[in-house]
């Protein structure tokens, strides 16, 4: 218990730290008064984010860039990992073993970036989806979820003159939800926070997912700390200000969606690990 609650403190602290920054003032911030609670509330760093246009435009994108993306995913390692629990399957340990190797050994960032542009995927929204479409180890837990599942079900549903799409369908995914909600919260959180694949792959401004937006943003203001040096720092926002309103800004779309998952996630992860 001692142990549990000194690991939520150490999450819990800097989470707090960055909710009072961002809404503490200039003064308290260059004056280091700012511990866990707001000094001199204010909303500026907040009104200067949403004060561009083009974020409200960008947080829709990168919803829509996230829900499509973890769809795509999800379909992609359930066709990989059903297949894969079927004994009869030939050369299914094969297939696994070169699955595998993908997970410890990959061509490096220059050759991705060699195959996105030579595929004509630069500035396009499939450059931010299929590089990372499946991840192997997502496709293991679901595989060795699917292999814990009865096998008189399958049978049971076989002879009633179910085929393996219907019994994917309507029996093997509906009892694997805990494990599909997991995963989904993997690949969602995992595109909404990825930034390197963007910055590499993306110029078009219209195309900027919220990390790189946030990023062009805290870099644009990086000018205030030679203002801060001319003596001129009450009228502009300190970067370590616009900073953590950026952190929050990106981090509570998914501690929105956290919650409504939650409840499969221990069951989901360790089901997927455990059993087989």
């Amino acid at each position: 218990m001692v142990f549990i609650i000194g690991v939520a403190i150490t999450c819990l602290v800097p989470f707090l730290y960055m909710i009072a920054l961002s809404l503490s003032s200039n003064n308290a911030i260059i004056s280091q008064k700012v511990s866990l609670w707001p000094v001199e509330f204010t909303l500026e760093t907040y009104k200067t984010i949403l004060s561009d246009v083009s974020m409200i435009y960008t947080l829709g994108y990168t919803i829509v860039l996230t829900i499509f993306y973890t769809i795509f995913c999800m379909f992609l390692t359930i066709c990989a990992a059903y297949p894969l629990t079927k004994k009869r399957l030939k050369g299914r340990s094969f297939v696994l073993t070169v699955l595998v190797i993908t997970m410890y050994f990959s061509g490096g960032l220059i050759p991705s970036y060699i195959l996105v542009k030579n595929l004509d995927l630069m500035n396009t929204m499939w450059s931010l989806i299929l590089p990372g479409a499946m991840s192997v180890f997502n496709m293991i837990i679901l595989k060795t979820f699917f292999a814990s599942l009865p096998e008189s079900l399958e049978e049971s549903a076989s002879i009633d003159g179910c085929n393996e799409l219907g019994i994917l369908l309507r029996i093997v995914l509906p009892l694997s939800m805990p494990s599909i909600a997991t995963l989904s919260l993997f690949y969602a959180v995992d595109r909404w926070n990825g930034f390197q694949d963007a910055l590499f792959y993306i110029t078009d401004k219209n195309l900027y997912p919220m990390q790189l937006k946030l990023y062009q943003i805290i870099t644009a203001n990086q000018q205030l700390d030679t203002q801060q040096g001319e003596g001129s720092v009450g009228a502009f926002i300190v970067p370590e200000s616009l900073k953590a309103a950026s952190v929050m800004f990106a981090t509570v779309p998914i501690l929105v969606v956290y919650p409504k998952l939650q409840k499969y996630f221990v069951e989901g992860v360790m089901t997927g690990a455990i059993k087989g």
